[in-house]
């Protein structure tokens, strides 16, 4: 174990699967059902989490398809799921463009389960869980090498925003100083 990490967060991360595509419901959520779904499976990485008026912003700048009757489908929360994940290190240009490029190259199952299954990769790699990443996949595409490189940058960004809490927990207060500052 890395000493910058405490046992909990990488238990966090040992522990985190992501709902793969036939397991996410396709009965339709509302607005506030798809953003508690898809945070609580995200909170172990920490800042991640959805709102119903994020979500809504992402209908309004055209990353994701109006919701039918209110409700969202499963292919739009599995848009969901990676718009909460890369915009923690991508524009939202980025990411309109990321959706494109999948959307040229794979169907929305085969894009979003090795989305997840790249992500729990990279993660357990992080945080010494495993050796060494495994190759996802076969052949190599520009939407594919973009997914890995992203994902591998939030798996990063996530270890240190848990590596840093670790530190901080560990760590005294800083002192008062003893005379006020002039």
């Amino acid at each position: 174990m890395d000493d910058a990490i405490g046992q909990e967060y990488q238990d966090q991360i040992r522990d985190l699967r992501l709902p793969r595509y036939e397991q996410i419901p396709n009965v339709g959520l509302y607005l506030e059902q798809a953003a508690k779904y898809i945070s609580e499976y995200l909170a172990p990485l920490g800042d991640m989490a959805l709102t119903g008026s994020m979500i809504s912003n992402y209908v309004k700048k055209g990353l994701l398809a109006s919701p039918v009757k209110k409700q969202y489908s499963r292919e739009q929360i599995c848009y969901l799921f990676f718009i909460a994940v890369a915009k923690t290190v991508m524009s939202m240009e980025d990411i309109r463009l990321m959706i494109r490029l999948q959307k040229e190259q794979y169907t929305p199952q085969k894009a979003y389960d090795y989305f997840c299954t790249e992500l729990e990769n990279a993660l357990h790699y992080i945080f010494a869980l495993k050796p060494e990443m495994e190759t996802i996949g076969q052949g190599h595409t520009v939407a594919k090498d973009l997914l890995r490189t992203t994902i591998i940058a939030v798996a990063h960004k996530v270890y240190l925003d848990k590596a840093f809490a670790s530190i901080r927990q560990t760590m005294a207060p800083p002192a008062l100083p003893d005379k006020p500052c002039k």
